[in-house]
């Protein structure tokens, strides 16, 4: 890692439509100009949009540098993935800050774990941990009573209640009363819109640290990543003669479902937002190249949100469900929605 010390790192965690990327990207917006940052994003889909997204939302304003580890829990795609993609990423990027966004539905104790273990503890500062929890959740034991929902909780330092512009002071009390409950006394603060300061990121992590007491039922066969294993470069991707891939990932309560269309696939823009936002998912997110331009699509609570991109490279749709999910059948709709293949 040469020289690279003390790098102020955050994980910013919480449950699927918690809403992490889009504060990732309101945080990027604020960076300062003369600094560069990095972002960490893992996925529990196998296609890999996050980072996509907060790539290209952050093109215009330069020192953002974006690396992903797709297919599931980061700890256990990380053992090695997740350390070759961090080394590969702090190499390029040589940040002032190293933001990590883990999946929904990964173990972010893992995580932390292994950010401050012996080999990272002189080149990572672990600052705060940020959980974002939608409270409106709260009323939802699926949520509530999930393991992961409340260890993403018991490992923050900072709970944000996110997308308070859409509910109100009853869901927010829920959500006290739920972490009073648990016993997590520490700094809640609300955010609308994605909207969150930058000094949230300074303070010392703590409780990631108190949380390696907690029980261990997500153990991993990992080992460490070496000074003799040089991280590699990734292989360009290759598509079939059809042009596009299908990539399907489960875990014992969500399944996904994600493609990938070579970059002459071109979409329709009006059939792909409304098959996109008439799709009844626990997720959805999608960067997509259309007869108008490129967009990138973040569905959650039967709410889609569009934002512009620049120059994407390929076209993305990722579909998390709880129950079963014909996904023959949403392919067939995608490819009624492609207008050109150019």
């Amino acid at each position: 890692m040469g020289k690279l010390r003390d790098i102020p790192t955050n994980v910013i965690t919480g449950f699927l439509g918690a809403g992490k990327s889009t504060v990732v990207m309101n945080l990027l917006a604020q960076k300062p100009a003369d600094e560069r940052w990095a972002v960490l994003v893992n996925e529990f889909g196998e296609v890999g949009i996050d980072g996509k997204l907060i790539a290209g939302s952050a093109s215009g304003s330069g020192g953002v540098y974006v690396r992903e580890v797709a297919g599931g829990c980061m700890c256990c795609a990380a053992g090695i993935p997740m350390q070759m993609a961090m080394r590969m990423l702090l190499s390029r990027a040589k940040p002032s800050r190293l933001l990590i966004e883990p999946t929904g539905l990964g173990h972010p104790m893992e995580v932390l774990e292994m950010l401050q273990s012996a080999y990272y503890r002189d080149i990572l500062d672990l600052r705060s941990t940020v959980t974002l929890v939608d409270a409106r959740k709260i009323s939802d034991t699926r949520y509530a009573s999930h393991e992961t929902f409340n260890q993403q909780i018991d490992i923050a330092d900072v709970i944000v209640a996110s997308k308070a512009d859409l509910y109100g002071d009853t869901e927010t009390r829920a959500l006290r009363n739920h972490l009073d409950a648990r016993g997590w006394s520490g700094n809640l603060v609300t955010s609308a819109n994605g909207s969150l300061p930058l000094d949230t990121l300074s303070p010392t992590s703590t409780r990631g640290v108190l949380a390696q007491a907690q029980d261990r039922e997500h153990e991993h066969d990992s080992q460490p990543l070496t000074e003799l294993q040089t991280p590699m470069a990734e292989p360009p991707l290759t598509f079939p003669p059809e042009g596009y891939l299908r990539l399907e990932n489960r875990d014992p309560t969500f399944s996904s479902a994600g493609w990938l269309f070579r970059p002459d696939f071109v979409f329709r823009y009006s059939a792909i937002t409304s098959l996109l936002g008439t799709m009844h998912a626990e997720r959805i997110k999608a960067v997509v190249r259309t007869d108008r331009g490129d967009f990138g699509y973040n569905a959650a609570s039967d709410v889609l949100t569009e934002v512009p991109l620049t120059d994407l490279d390929d076209s993305r749709i990722e579909v998390i469900v709880r129950e079963h999910f014909d996904a023959a059948a949403f392919e067939n709709a995608l490819l009624a929605a492609v207008c050109t293949k150019t």
